[in-house]
């Protein structure tokens, strides 16, 4: 049974790797095998299939909510253009060329990571380190490699929301590893950084500086989301980066001259349309009175026991809850509404600004929601019919106790050839978790170790290096950049694998 459990995700792996189909297509050729061997050969009869998949829906509508949103807030400051305004004011704080790398490479795309995501990063900053010298391929690594650790939490938070949605897991049992692994490997994402812009020489020189940097964005991002405020956890880590990062920068001026003040107020409005989001979030998550009304109006469905022909049984209980008002989304909506508000008033945006706003998003998300759609029904159903417990037990028979090593290796690859931290959650969260029960591992650090690994392997995604050529004058050298880029992902995924399985040992 474990090679016909296995049959819908090979599938997805060939179709993407192979033949380099998007993730919709592939995705929906995944979820139509698993749809054909559940009936054929693990028993799934038509009353289990109806609710299995109006569970899907619930998983789907929860997760996809948050995208839009995240997505729609990104096209509200990027439309007003604050997002160049403060790309532009970063080059004027440092002309030394390493420090550049960090907080433009790093700690700006960790920022643009936090509130965008969908290759923002790469589309922002490749061009921009070119105009400042780069070579470019240094910069296209160093954005790709410099967001990696922030892609759990960023976006909105929407990796860790399909991470939960996918295992039931909470935030209070998942939050605390994910953003302790993160954290560390966003260290080592600073070294690579400087690596990639300067090699051991800027390694040494700033090491002292990326220790700063590394160390204020984890615990920026780890105080979030261990908080309850995972949902801005890789935003609060950026900015944290960003506040950090310029007394840090004017101290690695270099020896150029200053190209121009820097506009302040200018970057103070850029940044008010995001202080809204912090404040918004702040007060419906700390604030009792507010919290507690609006967490009274849920959304879900109960479900009964479902039983296949062959006996798994899925015992009865309410599918995903969405909480209407204090949902992710609700808040990335308002705090979106309120940026364009204050970025109409400062006069920033043209006429027919918020039909462009609202084209430019769905234009950017129909393609990745479908792709999500066909795996979360995929992931659900394999769940549901026994197949998820097929390949784990296949899993544990054959990993042992070398299982938590193996494990960021598993999200890596589903990152891969998904192209998305989100979609290899979906994935493969639910065999992790099935699997680090069957071996008695602490579930909570394997699928803190899927999602560090799945967020890292993310960025060597075929599709990802695509986009990072086409903006930083690589195309046709995509090969050059995926080379670069294998050693120094496979040495994060590594210390992940290193982190996990110390961890299941406490």
């Amino acid at each position: 049974m474990f090679w016909l459990a296995i049959t819908p995700i090979g599938v997805i792996l060939v179709l993407m790797v192979g033949l380099r189909w998007g993730a919709s297509r592939a995705g929906a050729a995944g979820y139509l095998s698993a749809l054909a061997i559940a009936i054929a050969f693990f028993g799934a009869r038509l009353e289990l299939l109806a609710y299995t998949h109006a569970k899907a829906l619930l998983l789907i509508i929860d997760v996809l909510l948050i995208i839009w949103t995240a997505f729609f807030l990104y096209r509200v400051a990027d439309e007003a253009g604050a997002i160049r305004v403060i790309g532009q004011s970063l080059p004027h704080l440092t002309a030394d060329r390493g420090m550049q790398a960090l907080v433009i490479g790093w700690v700006f795309g960790s920022f643009l990571q936090g509130v965008g995501g969908f290759g923002v990063p790469m589309a922002v900053i490749a061009p921009l380190l070119v105009g400042l010298g780069f070579s470019p391929l240094s910069a296209v690594v160093i954005p790709s490699v410099g967001h990696s650790w922030a892609i759990t939490f960023g976006s909105l938070g929407s990796s860790f929301n399909a991470l939960m949605a996918a295992t039931g897991y909470s935030w209070e049992e998942l939050a605390a590893p994910a953003a302790l692994f993160l954290g560390v490997a966003g260290l080592g994402v600073g070294f690579v950084v400087a690596h990639a812009a300067g090699g051991w020489a800027a390694v040494r020189r700033l090491s002292g500086t990326v220790l700063i940097l590394g160390g204020a964005m984890g615990t920026g991002q780890y105080l979030a989301a261990t908080s309850g405020l995972w949902n801005i956890g890789g935003f609060i880590g950026g900015l944290t980066g960003l506040v950090v990062g310029f007394p840090l920068a004017r101290w690695h001026r270099g020896d150029t001259e200053d190209n121009g003040s820097l506009d302040w107020h200018a970057l103070l409005t850029a940044i008010s349309g995001y202080a809204a989001l912090v404040v918004l979030t702040l007060c419906i998550q700390l604030i009792p009175i507010i919290h507690d009304t609006l967490d009274k109006y849920r959304f879900t469905l109960n479900f009964p026991r479902l039983v296949t022909t062959l006996g798994h049984t899925t015992p009865a209980g309410p599918g995903r809850e969405i909480p209407l008002f204090r949902h992710a989304s609700m808040i990335l909506l308002v705090s979106a509404l309120i940026a364009y508000l204050i970025y109409h008033r400062a006069g920033w945006y043209k006429d027919g600004a918020f039909l462009r706003i609202v084209s430019g998003t769905l234009k950017r998300v129909i393609t990745s929601s479908v792709g999500i759609t066909a795996m979360v029904s995929m992931a659900v159903l394999m769940q549901h019919v026994g197949m998820t417990d097929a390949l784990a037990q296949g899993l544990s028979t054959a990993m042992g106790r070398a299982f938590p090593a193996l494990s960021p290796w598993m999200g890596a690859l589903g990152a891969f050839m998904t192209g998305s931290n989100t979609n290899s959650n979906v994935v493969f969260a639910a065999l992790q978790m099935r699997t680090a029960e069957l071996l008695g591992f602490p579930v909570a650090i394997i699928l803190a170790a899927q999602t560090s690994g799945a967020a890292l392997g993310s960025v060597i995604a075929p599709t990802k290096i695509v986009v990072g050529a086409s903006t930083g004058g690589m195309a046709g050298r995509e090969g050059e950049i995926m080379r670069k880029m294998l050693l120094y992902i496979g040495i994060l995924i590594l210390l992940i694998s290193f982190l996990a399985t110390i961890g299941v040992m406490l």
